[in-house]
Formats: C-alpha cells, structure tokens, sequence
C-alpha cells in the first residue's frame, strides 16, 4: 500500500509540474506572437458585424484592424513579404472597397473577410515557429502601436467626427507612458516638444467645435517628432541580424 501511496503521489507531482510548466510557457509567449495575434479579435468583429448585416459596425470593425494592423506589420514585413504583400495590398484594399460600396454583397464580403482571417492565422502560426528577432524590433512595434492612436485623430478631424478625434487622442495619451522612455532616449529636445505639444492638443480638443486647422497642425508636429525617434528605432533594428 505505502508503495503504491509513493507512486500516486509521484503521478500527482509529475502532473503538477506538467502544469506549471505548461503555464509557464503560456506566459513566455514573446510579444511579437502576442501583439501580432492581439490584432485576430478586429477581422472576427468585422465577420460578426457583416453576419448581422450590420455594414457600418463592420467597417468600423475593420478600421480597427487597419489601425491594429498598422502597429505590428513590421513583424509581418520582415517575416514574410509575400504574407505581408496578400493581407496588405490584396485583402484589405479590396474589402475596404467592398465596404465603401453603396450596395455591398455580405455573402461576399464574410467568404473574404474568412479567407483573411484564415491567411491571418496561417501568418501567426509561421512567425511563432521561427527565432525571435533581435529586440529592436519590439521596440518599433510598441511604438508603432501607440502610434495608431495618434494616426486616427486628424482623419476623424477631417470628417467632423470630434468624439472620435477625442477619443483617439486620449488613447494616444493614455499609452505614451508606456514608451515615452523610448523617446526620450533617442531625442530629449524631441521628448519636451512632444509632451509641450499634448498638453496644448488636449486643450485644443475641448470645445465642443475645436479649431481642426490648428488642432491638425499640432498633431502633424508631435507625428513629426514621433516619426524622428522611431525611425531611429527601425534603422537600429534593421542594422542588427
């Protein structure tokens, strides 16, 4: 019996490290794969939407993807150029057309709308399998991430959309903690004009009608510097295998 005690606890201790490290791994998903896989969420709502016959929650939807998309296509780019060329300038020129359409074809928009998703995920299971690339390269994309933030605000300025401009910007605000350091690091003069400039666009978004050319102007400014510091980032990482 004592034996047979021994050899059931060995069975659940075995288990448990089975599981912990099962878990552990979980957790050790570097972040290209997590932020690359971050983006899936986007083209499933766009397919729900559609499903639901429900155009304009789709392109909202799938605007979210082009913004999502926008910060982690380097990692696509640099892996695999003809993933990157299909979901790119293939998929997501033609469905953003289809939905700018003023009668789309659901039918035909949901079977396209899968077929990226479905090439989407054959593009995540290929860069997982593959070395990490050097940690420049996260850097660019945590950038280029918070960046999307800042990239949607002077298009919905343009259309008069001002609770989205709001909205982006405090996203945008919201994250530049979370790489200001990165900034900083490449341009302290850059880094002062950039926190100057979002405390002036912040004010500038209060009205309940702001001013879109002055506005506009400050945030083509801190994109300017923004840009400066993350092309910075990328000449670092291309430099280095």
């Amino acid at each position: 019996m004592r034996q047979i005690r021994l050899i059931g606890l060995a069975i659940v201790v075995a288990l448990a490290v089975a599981a912990t490290t099962g878990q552990a791994f979980a957790q050790a998903e570097r972040f290209e794969v997590s932020g690359i896989k971050a983006v899936r969420p986007t083209l499933v709502n766009t397919i729900a939407a559609l499903q639901a016959g429900d155009v304009a929650r789709a392109k909202a939807a799938f605007e979210a993807y082009d913004s999502a998309w926008n910060g982690i296509e380097v990692y696509v780019n640099t892996r695999s150029k003809a993933m990157y060329e299909l979901l790119e300038h293939d998929f997501q020129p033609r469905i953003t057309k289809a939905l700018d359409s003023a009668n789309p074809n659901l039918e035909l928009l949901v079977a396209d709308v899968r077929a990226m998703l479905a090439k989407f995920d054959e593009t995540v299971a290929l860069i997982a399998a593959m070395a990490p690339l050097n940690s420049f390269y996260d850097e660019v994309a945590r950038l280029r991430i918070v960046r999307a933030h800042l990239r949607e605000v002077a298009p919905a300025l343009k259309v008069g959309n001002f609770a989205k401009a709001r909205k982006s910007f405090q996203n945008f605000d919201d994250n530049w903690d979370s790489i200001e350091d990165l900034v900083k690091a490449r341009n302290a003069d850059s880094y002062v004009a950039i926190e100057k400039n979002m405390i002036a666009i912040e004010k500038a978004l209060m009205p309940d009608t702001p001013d879109v050319a002055q506005v506009t102007a400050m945030v083509n400014e801190v994109m300017r510097l923004y840009n400066d510091a993350l092309a910075a980032v990328v000449k670092d990482a291309r430099a280095r295998p």
